[in-house]
């Protein structure tokens, strides 16, 4: 079957799930700097959930642009990938309101592994589909970018119970790799 519904789709979860996340943001009370200080946790999870999502998004439009079709895994696999990343707001408040206490990091890195873990289940579907030959394959590659990704936000869940400040670090450095303009799938479309 053609791509283009569940790339149609795709666009509106995320774009509804950017839409909520942004809703969480509360005015501030006060007409001076000072009232945006005691926002700042949340500021700074709403910027990192953007980010993350963003990125998401991203890959998502580039393997779908190299693959010709999908099939009935690929949708749930896609799916499947969707819930996770529509946690993404839940877990950003949790995180922000709580001003980054050890449980909400960790909650927060269990969402962010999960999408990563979703997207990896989402890449083996369609290359299972398409083949080791196609374009997509061999952009992804080995994907080993998304394992080292997973493998960081597990220590991260782990490490946030040491030290809450270890798992935020942490989650900013994978989503600062993956800013990083991934030139993987430019590279074979434009050949």
């Amino acid at each position: 079957m053609g791509k283009g519904r569940v790339e149609a789709f795709t666009d509106g979860v995320v774009a509804i799930i950017i839409t909520i996340m942004v809703l969480d943001l509360k005015v501030p009370h006060g007409e001076d700097f000072s009232a945006l200080l005691p926002q700042w946790p949340i500021f700074f999870c709403y910027v990192l959930s953007f980010t993350n999502v963003g990125i998401y998004w991203n890959n998502l439009h580039n393997m779908f642009h190299t693959v010709q079709r999908v099939d009935g895994r690929v949708l749930w696999a896609n799916l499947h990938l969707l819930f996770w990343l529509s946690l993404m707001p839940v877990t950003t408040a949790f995180m922000g309101e709580n001003h980054f206490a050890p449980a909400p990091v960790a909650v927060y890195g269990v969402d962010l592994a999960l999408c990563a873990a979703a997207y990896f289940i989402l890449v083996t579907a369609l290359r299972r589909l398409h083949g080791s030959d196609t374009t997509f394959a061999k952009a992804v590659g080995h994907d080993n970018k998304g394992k080292i990704s997973l493998a960081i936000y597990i220590a991260a869940v782990l490490l946030s119970f040491v030290s809450q400040w270890f798992g935020v670090a942490l989650y900013v450095v994978v989503a600062m790799v993956w800013l990083v303009p991934d030139r993987r799938f430019e590279r074979l479309i434009e050949k």
